[in-house]
């Protein structure tokens, strides 16, 4: 399929460019096929205030990603093997349904290797009344390319910027050059959706937020990504700095991950939001106290995909 210049097949969606020929039965990096998987759909309610909001956001979580982070907090559904197939029509009820429970917005939970047939479906949904801004919840990881291909159909994106070392993106996310890809990534979001804009009740109709997980140890890469982001896009963006890295036990079997083998604790956290705000950013969001819990990471039990 053939989308303004992107293909599932060969796959040149993604900055990988796998080739795989989908259509064909060929898995890409990212564990897809030419179908789309669905793990989750739901109302959730553990985004930034602004997202959440009262009811919650209506997260689609797909299956699969074009990233291999050891540290993956959605590890079950990343590697691909979780997730119901469901078809454009499929997708775009799923997202009205959310829309009659009251989601805040449609939020698109790694939706990178689907995107063709996303796209179809958000147009789809807007045809039978679909009236909710659509959130793009990626990795960062994305081509320029298929970020203005997107122009008019996402309102938001809440973007990862995971990584400014080159060394720590090909350790832990396979991806050596993700620091070139989010900042081209970002720099086309910024352009695509503009200034931050936000109804009479405090939710984001349209903008971008960079969300950064701290690693434990890594505070350095932090204030890179920090420095970087608001040196470039100023208040023009939304920092979200998140504390809730949640350890795996099966990181423990690997000697070379020991030292994120634990949690955040609370004096590096504080040190890089001061740094943010030594710097004079005022448009971030801060967690406080414990967040690492389970609690974040839902059941992907293929909630709201039986329509």
């Amino acid at each position: 399929m053939q989308w303004k210049g992107l293909s599932i097949s060969p796959c040149n969606l993604c900055p990988r460019e796998c080739l795989a020929h989908r259509a064909e039965g060929q898995r890409g990096f990212c564990q897809a096929d030419d179908g789309i998987r669905v793990a989750r759909a739901a109302l959730h309610p553990w985004e930034e205030p602004c997202i959440s909001g009262p009811k919650g956001s209506g997260t689609v979580f797909f299956a699969g990603c074009n990233l291999r982070c050891v540290y993956c907090q959605n590890y079950e559904i990343a590697a691909g093997g979780k997730g119901k197939a469901v078809t454009t029509k499929q997708l775009a009820d799923i997202f009205l349904n959310l829309q009659a429970k009251g989601a805040a917005n449609i939020n698109l939970v790694t939706p990178d290797h689907y995107v063709t047939g996303v796209a179809e479906a958000v147009l789809l949904a807007r045809d039978s009344g679909l009236a909710l801004p659509v959130v793009y919840n990626g990795s960062g990881y994305e081509k320029r390319e298929m970020i203005r291909a997107l122009a008019g159909i996402v309102d938001i994106y809440l973007t990862d910027f995971k990584y400014m070392d080159p060394a720590l993106a090909a350790k832990y996310s396979a991806a050596p050059d993700y620091p070139e890809v989010a900042k081209g990534a970002l720099g086309e979001m910024a352009d695509t959706v503009g200034e931050p804009v936000f109804d009479e009740n405090g939710m984001m109709q349209r903008g971008v937020i960079v969300r950064h997980l701290l690693l434990p140890g890594h505070k350095k890469n932090a204030r890179d990504v920090i420095r970087y982001v608001f040196g470039t896009h100023g208040d023009a963006v939304y920092l979200s700095l998140l504390n809730q890295y949640t350890p795996f036990e099966r990181l423990r079997e690997m000697p070379e991950y020991q030292s994120i083998c634990r949690k955040v604790t609370r004096r590096e956290y504080d040190a890089v939001v001061d740094y943010a705000l030594e710097l004079g950013v005022r448009n971030a969001f801060v967690q406080e106290g414990d967040t690492a819990r389970e609690s974040f990471i839902p059941a992907f039990d293929g909630e709201g995909t039986d329509l």
